[in-house]
């Protein structure tokens, strides 16, 4: 690898649903962030570090900015105001296809004493057929808050990225990188795991069950020629449990199958996935539950 002569942190901010983990999928080029069409998916930071010629960028996506109703969406707002701290460049991403609403004027209100340059990154464009439309759309963001510099992008088609990545770079202090060229996360491979089965889950269910699913994992055995993983989805309801599971288990299969192959991806060898569902009485009020799903929990047990 080259010499790196840039490098710097750079926190992905914005509204549930704006594809911030898609976006930062596409800048780091690797999937480190689980994507759903539900809101709120991430719920956490998940770093993800891009190692390009001549500068390393230490990426922090961050939940969604939304009102924080109970203890566990607290400490998702919580970690978003933590990572806007000693960043070099702030991305804030906007849904190009949604109207500018006052939802939007209120999370951005939250950028307004921040000094680090803010681009502006409407996501999304694909789904806009007239491009023309985007230019009083930036105008009314520009009259929110001023931004470094305003870029359309598509984090699913890859329309811009290569623009944004020079932009971000452009603004970063001179210096080594922060860490060694492999270097890709730093989240355990358990988090990741229970975090890719969680990802099929907000696919699989509808109601009321996406916000109400936790995922621990219980048990990492590595053999020589498998990974045997045992892991528990925790509802809120007995009610829950029973769409989780399914007709005779089928909905609990289609979840397992297709977080195992996710998971085999991820770590190039053959799982054995064993999942269980149980249920945990309003777990999002339980602090000491929420210890036990943060991903800084699982750091000792790989």
């Amino acid at each position: 690898m080259s010499r790196i002569s840039r490098s710097g942190f750079v926190s992905i901010l914005g509204r549930p649903n704006a594809g911030k983990s898609t976006l930062l999928n596409a800048l780091v080029g690797e999937k480190l962030a689980i994507v759903s069409e539900k809101p709120q998916t991430t719920r956490t930071t998940i770093q993800g570090v891009a190692n390009l010629a001549g500068a390393q960028i230490v990426f922090l996506d961050t939940p969604g900015i939304h009102k924080s109703t109970t203890l566990f969406n607290r400490r998702m707002m919580e970690t978003v105001r933590s990572a806007l701290e000693d960043r070099d460049v702030l991305l804030y991403v906007a849904d190009a296809a949604a109207p500018f609403s006052a939802e939007d004027a209120e999370a951005l209100a939250a950028l307004k004493d921040l000094s680090a340059p803010t681009l502006l990154v409407l996501n999304k464009i694909d789904r806009v057929s007239d491009k023309r439309q985007l230019l009083p759309l930036i105008e009314q963001y520009k009259s929110a808050r001023e931004f470094a510099d305003y870029l359309p992008v598509s984090a699913l088609a890859g329309d811009g990225i290569e623009r944004l990545r020079d932009a971000i770079v452009s603004r970063l202090p001179e210096g080594p990188a922060f860490f060694p060229a492999d270097h890709l996360t730093d989240q355990p491979e358990r988090f990741l795991a229970a975090e890719l089965i969680r990802e099929q889950l907000l696919r699989q269910t509808r109601q009321e069950v996406p916000h109400a699913a936790a995922v621990l994992i219980d048990r990492w055995e590595e053999q020589a020629k498998i990974t045997r993983i045992a892991a528990t989805i925790y509802v809120e309801r007995p009610g829950q449990k029973a769409i989780v599971i399914g007709a005779a288990g089928a909905n609990l299969k289609k979840i397992g199958t297709l977080a195992r192959h996710e998971i085999e991806k991820m770590l190039a060898r053959q799982i054995f996935l064993e999942l269980f569902v149980k249920v945990q009485k309003d777990w999002r009020e339980n602090s000491q539950f929420l210890n036990a799903i943060d991903w800084r929990s699982m750091r000792g047990g790989e």
